[in-house]
């Protein structure tokens, strides 16, 4: 992946699956149950909460949500592997 790959839209598609377009045209359905369900930190985990959760935005080339509370490495998402590591160390 190119390091200037940014995010240029962000659409919620359902449950905790948001549909992802970068700036080279590649678009992908990222499921981020999984990594919420294993997190282990409170903080993560309430963004179990679907109204929390679909409160996500693009800035910056980036998709966060609150003030960069939750947010993911854009080449992981890109990659559309945000579960890097072991459910033990999902901390924050």
């Amino acid at each position: 992946m190119n390091a200037e790959i940014q995010i240029v839209s962000a659409e919620h598609s359902g449950d905790y699956r948001i549909h992802i377009e970068f700036g080279d045209g590649k678009a992908h359905e990222v499921d981020f149950r999984p990594f919420l369900v294993e997190a282990r930190h409170p903080e993560i985990r309430a963004f179990l909460d679907p109204k929390r959760f679909v409160g996500f935005r693009v800035e910056f080339g980036e998709l966060i949500w609150g003030d960069y509370e939750l947010c993911f490495p854009v080449a992981d998402l890109y990659d559309n592997h945000i579960m890097s590591g072991h459910s033990d160390k999902l901390a924050a």
